[in-house]
């Protein structure tokens, strides 16, 4: 990513800690053109950003608090979301207050448009990328890819189990990875699933005659659909007093790479408050052409093609 990051993963940085501890650090910020991040207290009455430095106040006037605002195409809440958050921002320079403090001009905008001119073009579709999860919506999660710079990820392109929101895979402020799906100037959209592993590699996990906990995704007439990981789910048998959500112990009955099945039987189920885990990955850097997710032996192919478009 060219030393771009998502917001907030450079702040506790000994870089980022040694220019914001003096004014000559700063200085030096400065004329280096640094992108440094700290904490944004608050947005006053005419939308700037005042941001937590140690040794000043710094201020982000509104029209350099996001790429966009100065032209209109990005709303004001993109500046009123960032109060209490981890801001990125370059120093442009210092300025004296109507009390007399000397207060640091900052630009976000400036960071993001950095991003957008040298990172962006070398980023291309099927790349693995680090990114942040901003904020959910039942159709997707926003993932800041660099510099606050925001990025869809739509809920099919998760995990290839099937959920009912976001949220049930992602926390706001989670750290994950990401392989662009698809890129048109600045918009990019991401997927998710294809780092996640194949049927093959997360069926390994598990054999026959383990009993295993899992959530119960669906159920259908023939069977409910037991998500064990992810990007694997089995069918069970059916049993009275189960409901979507729940947990459940699982006995595994059969394994089928060539019919890319598993065959459960569910022993017990109960609702459990449980928070998401951080995903557990199979490829988290370099550059996807293809993903295979159906074995070799299976009839059916499930595959993802990563190309321009």
């Amino acid at each position: 990513m060219n030393g771009f990051l998502p917001e907030g993963k450079r702040i506790q940085s000994a870089s980022n800690i040694h220019a914001l501890s003096s004014i000559e650090g700063m200085k030096e910020a400065l004329e280096r053109g640094t992108i440094l991040e700290a904490r944004a207290a608050l947005c006053d009455n005419d939308h700037n950003l005042i941001v937590d430095l140690p040794c000043m106040r710094g201020v982000i006037p509104r029209e350099e608090g996001a790429l966009g605002i100065r032209e209109g195409t990005v709303r004001d809440i993109a500046l009123i979301s960032r109060v209490g958050r981890v801001v990125c921002f370059v120093i442009t320079g210092f300025a004296v207050d109507e009390g007399g403090r000397e207060v640091a001009l900052l630009s976000r905008a400036r960071a993001q448009r950095r991003f957008a001119e040298r990172c962006l073009p070398t980023l291309t579709v099927g790349d693995v990328i680090p990114a942040r999860i901003t904020h959910l919506e039942p159709f997707g999660a926003f993932c800041d890819i660099g510099c606050g710079m925001v990025a869809l990820m739509p809920i099919d392109t998760i995990s290839v189990s099937r959920i009912e929101h976001p949220d049930e895979r992602f926390t706001v402020g989670m750290d994950i990875f990401a392989v662009i799906k698809s890129k048109v100037g600045t918009r990019v959209t991401l997927s998710h699933k294809e780092l996640l592993g194949t049927w093959e590699e997360n069926a390994a996990n598990y054999a026959v005659g383990q009993t295993v906990t899992g959530t119960i995704r669906s159920i259908e007439n023939y069977g409910a659909f037991v998500e064990l990981a992810p990007n694997l789910a089995g069918l069970a048998e059916l049993r009275e007093h189960i409901a979507v959500g729940q947990r459940a112990a699982v006995y595994i009955k059969s394994i089928l790479p060539h019919r890319m099945k598993l065959k459960l039987i569910i022993v017990d189920s109960f609702f459990e408050d449980k928070s998401p885990e951080p995903p557990a990955y199979f490829i988290t850097s370099g550059h996807i052409d293809r993903f295979t997710y159906s074995p070799p032996e299976c009839d059916k192919l499930i595959c993802t093609e990563f190309t321009e478009e």
